[in-house]
């Protein structure tokens, strides 16, 4: 896939202009967004990215709009995923819920800064050497088994979210206030610099966005080697992510089988990588450093239709299982049932992978209770009264 360096340009500028959008639209004045809000602008986003793929579609063919759609479908399903430690890590550091905008929109930017870094290394090893794909497809297969394993009820309770070491070092090296000071990383007290709480959960976003590319980054190579459609599926993944958050916050307990179809997902996109790296053979004690082409390769419409087919079929499962948990506990609330002997005999709700929440409810919020604080041509709406800390 031949791209002028100016359709390069055009892509990265209009990407940055969107996150700088968001920059001085969203989140210079700290709020906390409606569902309204988060469902228009998670929509926009998606439906940009849609735009864009079609436009790969019809200017470069089938076969590489299948593998952009792929890729993109597959990110955002892992950036999903990666919600998950989010809401851990802002109701571990307690963020007010009207600065929680500005920790996801910088740490999505750092992000992309990151994984930007990460494929164009990515790109320079593949291109030099065959024999990082048997790596890469190990590595995933290795990731599904602890993302199936991970989607066990008893892995679940009682999760909270653990420090990792560059943010135990960074507390205890940077001199860290108790409170928040708004939404400012530094303040000042009796003339000496110090660090408020924002700075360490940026810290705590970006280091944990570092760890969900080490297994993102060759799950896209596993679809597309072509750097234009790994860079772009990975940016219009994470563009939007911000509103989505907000948007699906009461929902994630809810997706209680996502974690058994992602690793569905990394283990067949693993075995993918592992065919491919037999085509591309290099290694002198397989097969005598000859190519294998025993198995052929899967046609990238196999890849799109397995990647929708899994996740369409775990998230049905999902909303069915918490719809016959709420009914089971809604029988429960309304007294035991009485059998033909007149015995109670309480009706048990059914085990699920997380325990599901009310939608729109978490840590006791309402979701539809906080104010609807989408841009109006009078202002924004909002004076923090409806602040919800986590």
């Amino acid at each position: 896939m031949d791209v002028p360096l100016l359709v390069w340009g055009l892509t990265v500028a209009g990407i940055v202009g969107m996150i700088a959008y968001d920059f001085v639209v969203h989140v210079r004045t700290p709020h906390s967004p409606s569902i309204k809000e988060a469902a228009v602008w998670s929509s926009a986003y998606i439906g940009i990215a849609v735009l864009f793929g079609l436009g790969v579609l019809l200017l470069a063919g089938p076969v590489y709009g299948g593998e952009y759609f792929a890729g993109y479908i597959t990110e955002k399903s892992l950036s999903v995923d990666n919600l998950f430690v989010f809401v851990l890590i802002m109701s571990s550091f307690a963020v007010p819920r009207e600065y929680q905008q500005k920790v996801l929109l910088i740490g999505i930017a750092l992000a992309l800064v990151l994984r930007t870094i990460f494929i164009a290394l990515g790109v320079a090893v593949i291109e030099n050497f065959a024999w990082v794909f048997y790596i890469f497809g190990a590595f995933l297969l290795y990731t599904a088994y602890v993302q199936a394993k991970a989607g066990r009820t008893d892995e679940h309770e009682d999760e909270e979210f653990k420090e990792n070491l560059l943010l135990r070092v960074s507390k205890r090296v940077l001199p860290t206030t108790d409170d928040y000071h708004g939404d400012r990383f530094t303040t000042r007290i009796d003339g000496k610099r110090f660090v408020t709480p924002m700075l360490v959960v940026m810290i705590a976003i970006g280091s944990a966005d570092l760890l969900f590319a080490v297994d993102s980054i060759p799950a896209i190579f596993g679809l597309t080697q072509e750097p234009y459609l790994v860079f772009t599926a990975n940016a219009f993944s994470l563009l939007g992510l911000r509103q989505l958050y907000f948007l699906i916050d009461g929902l994630l307990d809810r997706l209680v089988f996502l974690h058994y179809g992602l690793a569905a997902i990394l283990g067949f996109i693993g075995v993918k990588l592992l065919i491919h790296a037999l085509h591309e053979n290099e290694l002198p004690f397989i097969n005598g450093g000859e190519a294998v082409y025993a198995i052929p390769e899967v046609p990238i419409w196999m890849s799109l239709s397995f990647i929708v087919l899994a996740l369409g079929v775990t998230t049905v499962a999902s909303l069915r299982a918490g719809a016959r948990t709420k009914a089971a506990q809604a029988a429960v609330a309304d007294g035991p049932d009485v059998d033909a002997a007149g015995e109670g005999s309480p009706t048990e709700a059914p085990s699920a992978t997380r325990s599901p929440v009310d939608e729109g409810l978490r840590d006791g919020g309402a979701l539809d209770q906080v104010p609807d604080d989408t841009p109006t041509a009078a202002g924004r709406s909002g004076d923090g009264s409806g602040e919800h800390r986590r």
